[in-house]
């Protein structure tokens, strides 16, 4: 559905800063790379504490960070083989939560029904890939596609992000052009303006119009001394969890949101950029020249915009009834999906709630009757 791009007050629903996600989808758990073979780590996606381990072979696995014996996390235990070990009394799991083993249980005897949940788990882009919701469900469901990650013509700088607030916060970070204005000492972009916009239950699409001048102008290649003016578009797309924007094929950004709870985000972001530089220079230093964009160049904007979103955080903390006005329709749009994604999930888990009430209440009166009849 196509929206008029037009700046108007409008009224900010609070709901959006308490609602929680739809689990229904890829989130980011870690960066690939940062977990080793026979290594646990402990990761949290929207309050699901979960124990992510590799194997000795190097297959990823990822269960609930509850030892069904007595609670203990697992991820302060060992990996063995493909299984995972409680610290407390040496209980073993595979990667489907079932235990194999106890060291201290009478071999002849079959293991107690103790089952930890387990998660789906992909790896791609270097990132390892959890889905929270039901896992038969995982196979219907697509990962965020990025397809200059494997394209040598791109600089792939990978940017970790964390921030002490709900992700509706963040998110509008992203879609909000507008705050060029914040990283004006940076010499960063401004004269926004919001030329499209287009929205489903789903995503969110928006093209801005902005203007570079200075060292920015110079290190995209805009111009050569960056003393001219230069505009470009900049196209946004939230396809609900993540996003996706580019700067007319100057540069790409793919930021996936791990929501780790009501007042934590962190980001798992991959920004591609072409520099003009020689293939045969770049290639074997690729990550040395990565790193060094992302410490003097784009961390200092990170860090800006770091600030704002917590700062956006504790003032509502500290009045949630307070009222706030939004001019921007992109993210009135944006809101809509990430309120309107939570309360179908909800629905859904309704429905399914009450079908099992139904067969439960069906089941009793089929045994009520059978009881009846002797």
């Amino acid at each position: 559905m196509e929206i008029t791009p037009t700046l108007k007050s409008q009224t900010v629903q609070n709901r959006v800063r308490e609602v929680g996600i739809n689990p229904n989808y890829w989130y980011p758990a870690a960066w690939s790379d940062q977990l080793k073979p026979n290594q646990v780590i402990p990761v949290v996606i929207w309050n699901m504490a979960i124990a992510l381990y590799r194997s000795e072979n190097g297959q990823v696995y990822a269960i609930e960070d509850a030892c069904p014996h007595k609670g203990i996390p697992l991820h302060k235990g060992d990996v063995t083989g493909d299984n995972i070990t409680c610290p407390y009394h040496g209980w073993q799991f595979n990667g489907d939560g079932e235990c194999t083993s106890i060291p201290y249980f009478p071999k002849d005897q079959k293991l107690p029904c103790a089952k930890a949940l387990s998660y789906a788990v992909r790896e791609k882009y270097n990132i390892i890939w959890i889905f929270p919701g039901a896992i038969e469900d995982a196979e219907n469901v697509e990962l965020p596609s990025v397809p200059e990650y494997d394209d040598q013509n791109w600089l792939a700088i990978p940017i970790p992000g964390h921030f002490q607030a709900h992700f509706s916060i963040c998110n509008e970070n992203t879609m909000d052009v507008f705050h060029g204005y914040l990283h004006k000492n940076l010499q960063g972009w401004f004269n926004p303006e919001l030329m499209s916009l287009q929205a489903t239950e789903t995503s969110v699409e928006a093209e801005y119009r902005v203007s570079y001048q200075g060292w920015m102008s110079k290190f995209f290649g805009f111009s050569d001394t960056g003393n001219e003016v230069t505009t470009r578009t900049v196209t946004i797309r939230y396809k609900y969890p993540h996003y996706h924007s580019s700067l007319e094929g100057v540069s790409s950004i793919y930021l996936m949101r791990q929501p780790v709870g009501i007042q934590l985000t962190k980001s798992f972001s991959l920004l591609f950029i072409k520099i003009r530089l020689p293939q045969w220079f770049v290639k074997p230093l690729q990550k040395p020249i990565a790193k060094i964009i992302w410490w003097f160049v784009l961390k200092s904007f990170l860090d800006q915009d770091v600030e704002m979103i917590e700062s956006e955080q504790r003032t509502y903390l500290a009045n949630p009834q307070r009222r706030y006005v939004e001019i921007n329709p992109a993210i009135i749009a944006l809101q809509r999906v990430i309120v309107g994604q939570y309360e179908k999930f909800m629905q859904q888990s309704k429905k399914l709630s009450n079908g099992n009430n139904e067969n439960y209440a069906s089941s009793s009166t089929v045994v009520k009757s059978n009881l009846s009849s002797t």
